[in-house]
């Protein structure tokens, strides 16, 4: 009697990236990531990890075990938001979306609230900050 191939599916999470989605981003990533160590970990399911801590709030350390390690996924994420392809991504998605909506792909104007104006027309203050406790307190000094 021959034996059935079990095929496992996959359970996807709400956060992950399909297709479509993947193409548009991958090239940043790939750009970014060019020479070194071959990679252990693909870089789809990096993103949707990471995708996944921020939509969640999870802690890193608190990552299920069908994840890659929390101090590979960390790495990554800390290495992506010290060079700026996070900001790469996200003027990329951006620009689509603003074509998509038949507008120019970078704005073209701003908005200021009246709060905003008012709060930054005080003259020379200086801010100060130190963490004790995990407690931000902030100095403020008017000179």
């Amino acid at each position: 009697m021959a034996k059935k191939k079990q095929t496992l599916k996959v359970k996807r999470y709400p956060t992950d990236l399909n297709d479509k989605k993947w193409e548009v981003i991958e090239p940043i990533l790939l750009g970014v990531l060019s020479g070194g160590r071959p990679r252990k970990v693909s870089l789809r399911k990096l993103i949707n990890v990471i995708l996944s801590i921020v939509r969640s709030g999870c802690a890193w350390r608190l990552l299920p075990h069908e994840f890659p390690a929390w101090q590979t996924v960390y790495g990554y994420y800390r290495r992506w938001t010290k060079n700026k392809t996070w900001q790469r991504i996200h003027d990329t998605l951006r620009a689509r979306v603003r074509q998509k909506a038949g507008r120019h792909k970078h704005p073209t104007a701003g908005s200021i609230d009246s709060q905003s104006v008012k709060t930054t027309a005080l003259v020379s203050m200086q801010a100060k900050s130190f963490k004790d406790a995990n407690v931000t307190f902030l100095w403020i000094r008017w000179g």
